[in-house]
C-alpha cells in the first residue's frame, strides 16, 4: 500500500483485526457482482469506496426512470443506457484505483461458469429465481463464496453460501426449484431503502470475507421486516438430496 492508499483506506486500518493485512487482501481481490440494480446499486457503492481491487458487473438491462427510485448508483444521466456501463462510469468516478469490467449482458451457461471461476467472492443482486439457481450452481461447481439477495414490497433478505466448507448448505438447499409465479418489483413495488439495507449487507458480507474478517453470515439467512424494523435469523441447514450440491459437482446443463 502506498501513503495516498492509507489515507483513503485510513478508517479501516484503525479497526481491530483488520489493519494493512486485510485492506491488501481487498485491493487483490476480485468480485462479480450480477445485477445492478437496487440491491447491486448499493453493493457495488461500498465494494468500490472499500478498495476491492477488481470488480466485475454484469447487467443486460438499461436504466430507466422508474429504476432512480432505489438504483443509487445511476443518475439521471444514464437513463437508456446499459446499467452495467453506467454503474461503472459512477465507480471509476468514486474510486479510480478500482478496475471495473462491466458486462453487457444477462449472463448465463458457460459464460456465467467462466466469471464465476474467475471471482473470489459472487454477490447474487438478480430480481429471478432462474437466474439465482443458476449462479448457485455456478458457485456450488467452483466453490466460490455467494452472497444472496433479495428485496421486495417492505420484506428483505440475505444470506451467504460457501461451499468451501464440507457441511455448508447452498441456495438450492433452502429454496429448491420448482413452478410458482415470480414476484417483481415491478408489479408489487419495492420500499426504496430495503434495497439499500440488503445491497449494504451483502457488500458487508463480501467485504469480510475477502478480508479474512468477522464472522461470516454463512449457514444463516437473515430476514428483514422494513415496515416493523425487525430483523428474523434462520439456520439453514445442508439438505443432503440437494441435486446441486449433495450430488457430486453440479449441473450447468439447462441454466
Amino acid at each position: 500500500m502506498d501513503d495516498s492508499q492509507r489515507l483513503r483506506y485510513a478508517r479501516h486500518l484503525l479497526l481491530d483485526g483488520f489493519g494493512e493485512p486485510s485492506q491488501e487482501r481487498l485491493l487483490a481481490s476480485h468480485a462479480l457482482v450480477i445485477g445492478a440494480g437496487g440491491l447491486g446499486s448499493t453493493a457495488l457503492l461500498f465494494l468500490a469506496s472499500s478498495g476491492v481491487g477488481r470488480i466485475t458487473v454484469a447487467d443486460g438491462d438499461v436504466v430507466d426512470l422508474t429504476n432512480l427510485q432505489r438504483q443509487v448508483v445511476h443518475r439521471n444521466a444514464s437513463v437508456g443506457l446499459n446499467k452495467a456501463v453506467s454503474a461503472a462510469t459512477t465507480l471509476e468516478a468514486l474510486n479510480p484505483e478500482v478496475v471495473v469490467r462491466p458486462v453487457e449482458e444477462r449472463v448465463e451457461g458457460a459464460r456465467l461458469q467462466s466469471l464465476v471461476a474467475e471471482a473470489d467472492v459472487v454477490l447474487d443482486c438478480s430480481d429471478n429465481f432462474l437466474t439465482r439457481h443458476a449462479i448457485n450452481a455456478a458457485c456450488v461447481q467452483a466453490r466460490v463464496p455467494l452472497v444472496s439477495g433479495a428485496g421486495i414490497r417492505f420484506d428483505g433478505q440475505v444470506a451467504v453460501f460457501d461451499l468451501r466448507g464440507a457441511e455448508a448448505p447452498c441456495y438450492h438447499c433452502l429454496f429448491p426449484r420448482g413452478p410458482g409465479e415470480e414476484e417483481r418489483c415491478a408489479t408489487l413495488g419495492v420500499f426504496a431503502p430495503v434495497v439499500g439495507v440488503v445491497g449494504t449487507l451483502q457488500a458487508m458480507e463480501a467485504i469480510k470475507l475477502l478480508a479474512e474478517v468477522g464472522e461470516s453470515l454463512a449457514g444463516r439467512l437473515l430476514l428483514f421486516d422494513g415496515r416493523a424494523s425487525r430483523w428474523h435469523e434462520v439456520r439453514i441447514a445442508r439438505d443432503p438430496r440437494c441435486s446441486t450440491c449433495s450430488g457430486g459437482a453440479a449441473s450447468l446443463e439447462g441454466q
